[in-house]
């Protein structure tokens, strides 16, 4: 017997609407408290706003008629604006400062070829910016010091060859870095001050994984990091600097320590928090306990602190849901009072969105698994047709919270599931070991194990169920079909690798530092990585394939997806080629991504049989087809 609920399904909610440029993002608040910078919409491309809090006197500050603008921050003397921007995705940003009384921007990192990301503001130096960027060589980030009122970048700290992360202390000095040395360990040198020798602070071995850099303590006296030396999960510590005494702050056997924030006021780590089935913040100083409770109170979505006034009376906080866009508030700390600021998508509140809800379940070696499981609104959850959803790095994980194509495949009629498999971050090292080399084996077939978990729990059609990812995601789209061509109705590819020596032969110089990172956890034989490349087992793959590629993808060439097209055609496999020659690794367009989803969306309906929105004009991509 149906029910009322399974006649009636939700209204199709428009892409625009989905994909459409957030109408509020990236929220900062000015040093001073008083006015916010954040992106929006203008002329169809995310732009840099300001507004005074409280006011509605929004005005554009910063705009490229021809990309979007991905990051933006104040300046430390409020008065300009520092955003990043790169050419038609090829990631080789440029770090650019607009004043708010008028004027062009100024490109602070000026020549080609050169990649330029912010390493440190503080707004105790207002004229000062500390930047990683590759103008010595292109496979080593130097630290530049970058003179903001005179526009003038110059070497402050030179990379020794092996440097993968640096941080500063509070004196705006780098005094400590995180190198990959050789045979694949990591260790953390720190220094007393600018003119000092470097010295080992710890060494860390791969398998603990990379540690990350957080913060230095208020008198420059100990370093915080968070590491998995000598635990399974990483965890917040301490180190004292003088002793090289390790101490942990805050830890959880088995789900890693994600999130810091460290109070601009007292300079004092005052949060941290750890990633499980959903974000959870523990306070680390009495008096910051008070501001958490408070902040829970505001909202039941996920909460970040993504910003702070200068003196840290202010904070920027965004809340994150599964079923409804994300919001930001302005939180006064001196009264505990949150005020509204914007939410990212109000189109989006007139629908009925989709809830996530976390599963778990065993791998075939018994490994647990973790993921999120969305079932379409509006239907039985029985038998549903089902898109497998595939994470992209993949040293990554899914999260709870809102995803626009997690919602568009719902409201399509499409049951969506998101499975963490080894190899994911966020569930300790054993985890993130256990997918050493294992792109073509354990991983792919965790996937596998998802798919069969989905259709014996009900969930899912077993003839009705297509493969989908991005990045890793997309060549973990190709060996599923590739190794299993029984186990999907169809699959979409985008950016994925499809022969992992012509992917790792041609990565950006500024991984080089990497390289032995890629080794140990894709391989360097180059027969065992011809064993594990999709490419080679084209032939294979014999359902419907939709391939979709930015010509200026650095990461993953173009090279990848011609030749794995070329290789399919030529055994007669039916597949869709999309190209678009102003994106990169991935689509930041939302035009671009809106042409992907109508086609995307004929092309899932045709396997899976889901819903459709009737094209629109803006939608075109038959001139995008190769």
């Amino acid at each position: 017997m149906t029910t009322s609920l399974e006649l009636c399904p939700p209204p199709l909610i428009p892409r625009e609407t989905l994909f459409g440029n957030p109408e509020g993002d990236s929220a900062r608040v000015s040093p001073d408290g008083a006015r916010l910078a954040y992106l929006a919409p203008h002329d169809g491309k995310q732009s840099v706003w300001v507004r005074t809090i409280g006011a509605r006197d929004d005005r554009v500050v910063a705009h490229d008629p021809v990309r979007p603008l991905p990051w933006a921050t104040w300046q430390g003397d409020g008065r300009h604006i520092l955003y990043l921007q790169d050419r038609a995705g090829d990631e080789n940003y440029h770090l650019y400062q607009v004043d708010l009384e008028g004027g062009a921007p100024r490109d602070l990192t000026p020549g080609e070829h050169l990649r330029a990301l912010p390493l440190a503001l503080d707004a105790r130096f207002p004229q000062e910016a500390l930047v990683t960027l590759n103008a010595r060589t292109p496979r080593l980030l130097d630290v530049h010091r970058v003179n903001l009122a005179a526009g003038l970048a110059e070497l402050d700290t030179e990379n020794s060859g092996d440097v993968i992360a640096w941080l500063v202390d509070n004196a705006l000095v780098v005094r400590a870095a995180v190198a990959q040395v050789a045979g694949g360990s990591y260790v953390i040198r720190v220094r007393d001050g600018a003119s000092a020798p470097w010295r080992v602070l710890d060494e860390v071995a791969f398998a603990d994984g990379a540690p990350r850099l957080v913060a230095f303590s208020s008198d420059d006296r100990a370093l915080f990091a968070i590491s998995a030396k000598d635990a399974n999960a990483n965890r917040l510590v301490r180190y004292d600097l003088a002793t090289a005494e390790r101490v942990v702050v805050l830890e959880d056997p088995e789900y890693d320590v994600e999130r810091v924030f460290v109070d601009p006021a007292t300079h004092d780590v005052v949060a941290a928090a750890v990633c499980k089935e959903r974000l959870v913040w523990a306070a680390l100083t009495a008096s910051f306990a008070e501001e958490l409770d408070a902040l829970r109170v505001v909202d039941d979505g996920d909460f970040s602190i993504e910003d702070a006034s200068a003196d840290g009376a202010t904070l920027i906080v965004r809340y994150r849901h599964d079923a409804r866009p994300e919001e930001f508030y302005a939180y006064d700390r001196a009264r505990h009072r949150a005020s509204f600021l914007f939410c990212s998508r109000p189109p989006l509140l007139a629908y009925e969105l989709a809830p996530m809800r976390p599963v778990a379940f065993p791998a075939r070696d018994g490994l647990p698994l973790r993921g999120y499981l969305t079932l379409p609104v509006g239907a039985a959850p029985r038998r549903l047709p089902m898109v497998l959803y595939v994470h992209g790095g993949p040293w990554y994980r899914d999260r709870w919270g809102y995803e626009p194509i997690v919602q568009w495949l719902a409201n399509r009629g499409y049951a969506v599931l998101q499975v963490n498999f080894r190899g994911s971050t966020g569930y300790g090292k054993a985890f993130l070991n256990a997918g050493n080399r294992e792109w073509a084996g354990a991983m792919r077939t965790d996937l596998l194990d998802a798919r069969d978990w989905a259709v014996a729990e009900g969930y899912a059609d077993p003839a009705r169920i297509a493969i989908f990812g991005g990045s890793y995601g997309g060549y973990a789209v190709l060996t599923a079909l590739a190794w299993t061509p029984d186990a999907f109705a169809c699959g979409v590819d985008i950016v994925g690798p499809s022969d992992l020596r012509t992917f790792l032969a041609a990565i950006p110089a500024y991984w080089e530092p990497m390289r032995q990172l890629l080794t140990e956890r894709v391989g360097d034989d180059p027969e065992f990585l011809k064993s594990q490349s999709p490419l080679f087992r084209a032939p294979s793959i014999r359902v419907p394939l939709l391939v979709v590629h930015g010509a200026n993808d650095p990461r993953v060439k173009q090279q990848e997806s011609d030749q794995l097209v070329e290789a399919l055609r030529g055994s007669g496999v039916p597949v869709q080629y999309l190209v678009f020659d102003n994106e990169g690794h991935g689509l930041a367009h939302p035009a671009n991504l809106k042409r992907f989803a109508a086609l995307a969306e004929a092309f899932l309906a045709a396997a899976l049989g889901g819903r459709i929105e009737p094209p629109q004009p803006d939608e075109a991509f038959a001139s995008f087809l190769c």
